[in-house]
């Protein structure tokens, strides 16, 4: 049984639980020997003998590990241990994930800066473009669409560095058969329309699921609301979206309409490609004389991780 001070293949103790899904727990660790951290994914005991789930998880390992980028989390390491159980091990991200940033943004009554939020979203495009845009060892094009984008999934670090995680439900062309057809996976808010019909996953239902994640930050509401996941699942399947400038009469007007064409109903209507939101996403923030580096996303995370840590905003 895995617990704090356990060594997994005689090379990583692991500190705490730091996350914890379906599938799978995440551990803050450390290489034996070492104090430098690192991310342990392990499958759960309950389910590490389901063949189905190992080969998810192999795939996501199979995954990272074809896709290098500054913005995307980094494997460091991947294998069995003594009990024929998979491990994956992560570079550590030290800061906080979107979801809890924002979570306590709202605590504190406030809502995210536009500026700060189209910063984050920026940097997340850059990730999913090089996913998008990934070339196999045989030099053909072979994107992978990550289909969880949340913001459980963007990592925001103390420095001011942005980072997606978590490509567990990715499919890449290569291995389309990976799951059984007409299983819709991932978070029913962020499902594109056209996901609720069982259409395959693509670059504009990554940025959809993006654009829902830049409304909810902006807004501090979910889009899309119901009792249990299937009423939640029809108002997604109905894309009926509030406008932004309703809530937040604050963000200019480029802004807003931005956010009308990321969630358009048509994925004809959505933005060609996550360079060019980017790009798009971009020149909002050039129009508005607006700069947003690291050092400003790092000190706002610093600030909320502070409130944390005095007790004013819960965990």
């Amino acid at each position: 049984m895995d617990e704090p001070g356990a060594v997994i293949d005689g090379k990583y103790v692991l500190g705490e639980v730091v996350g914890s899904g379906g599938m799978a727990t995440v551990w803050r660790a450390y290489e034996y020997g070492s104090q430098v951290p690192v991310a342990i994914k392990r499958i759960k005991e309950s389910i590490a003998h389901d063949i189905g789930f190992v080969e998810l998880f192999v795939e996501e390992a199979r995954v990272y590990t074809q896709l290098i980028h500054p913005i995307i989390v980094q494997i460091l390491d991947f294998g069995e241990d003594h009990q024929g159980n998979y491990f994956l091990v992560m570079e550590w991200v030290d800061g906080l994930t979107l979801a809890q940033y924002l979570a306590a943004m709202h605590e504190l009554d406030l809502w995210p800066p536009w500026q700060l939020v189209a910063a984050v979203a920026i940097e997340a495009l850059k990730g999913l473009g090089a996913a998008h845009a990934r070339i196999d060892p045989q030099g053909r094009l072979a994107p992978v669409f990550h289909r969880d984008v949340t913001p459980q999934n963007i990592l925001l670090s103390r420095a001011g560095a942005v980072k997606l995680t978590d490509f567990g439900l990715a499919r890449a062309m290569d291995r389309a058969r990976i799951t059984e057809p007409n299983v819709i996976k991932g978070k029913v808010g962020y499902l594109a329309p056209e996901m609720t019909e069982a259409a395959p996953a693509s670059p504009q239902t990554d940025m959809y699921a993006l654009g829902v994640v830049i409304w909810q930050g902006l807004t501090g509401l979910r889009m899309f609301e119901g009792k249990d996941e299937v009423e939640i699942f029809m108002s997604a399947k109905r894309a009926d979206v509030m406008p932004l400038a309703e809530i937040r009469p604050d963000v200019p007007v480029a802004m807003s309409a931005f956010i009308d064409r990321a969630l358009a109903f048509d994925p004809a209507d959505r933005f060609e490609s996550a360079d060019q939101m980017q790009r798009v996403l971009a020149n909002i923030l050039y129009s508005q004389e607006v700069h947003v580096g690291p050092e400003v996303l790092g000190h706002s995370v610093l600030e909320i991780i502070s409130y944390r840590d005095s007790g004013r905003v819960s965990r």
